[in-house]
């Protein structure tokens, strides 16, 4: 049975002006080791350019590290002996080709979900954006109506983010 009980998007981050996932937690996600991962893409290294696979630095390893616990681990291996790799979302996509079992395709095809999903919100979010700016320039009532309006959605989002993006329950391996 496979089942992904953690949200994907939270697994995604913005890191030099590109939306990324960690290779510890594709890894996770694909269900093997990080080693084990990172030897699968090195021996398909042609498939992963520097647009779609890159080492981090230790600063932004670091910056990521402080901004979000979950990226702190504990007990044995907590300290990583290599600086994690980041995938692109091309670089995800690529990881179809490579990566073949069965959990593998089906979290493949949630990832790509997600990825879209979160450019389709960051689409219709920009254009909200830009509506709201004018509202406000002209300082209307109708603005301050539309911001308590906002204030409560984003209540209400917050209790149902659980049942958003990126989840597969209860679905068995065929």
């Amino acid at each position: 049975m496979f089942e992904l009980t953690e949200p994907i998007h939270h697994k995604i981050y913005t890191l030099r002006g590109k939306q990324i996932m960690l290779d510890e937690d594709l890894a996770a996600l694909y269900q093997v080791e990080t080693k084990v991962f990172n030897q699968a893409v090195k021996r398909n290294i042609e498939r992963f350019p520097d647009d779609f696979r890159f080492q981090l630095t230790e600063g932004e390893y670091d910056s990521l590290r402080s901004q979000f616990v979950t990226l702190e681990k504990t007990g044995r291996g907590k300290h990583r002996k290599y600086l994690p790799y980041a995938f692109t979302e091309n670089g995800v996509y690529m990881l179809s080709a490579v990566l073949k079992s069965k959990v593998a395709v089906q979290v493949s095809i949630e990832i790509m979900r997600t990825f879209t999903k979160l450019r389709e919100f960051s689409l219709h979010y920009n254009a909200l954006a830009k509506q709201l700016i004018e509202l406000e320039r002209k300082n209307s009532k109708e603005f301050h109506t539309i911001y308590k309006i906002l204030d409560e959605l984003i209540a209400e989002t917050k209790e149902t983010d659980a049942k958003v993006m990126g989840f597969l329950r209860g679905e068995e391996d065929a």
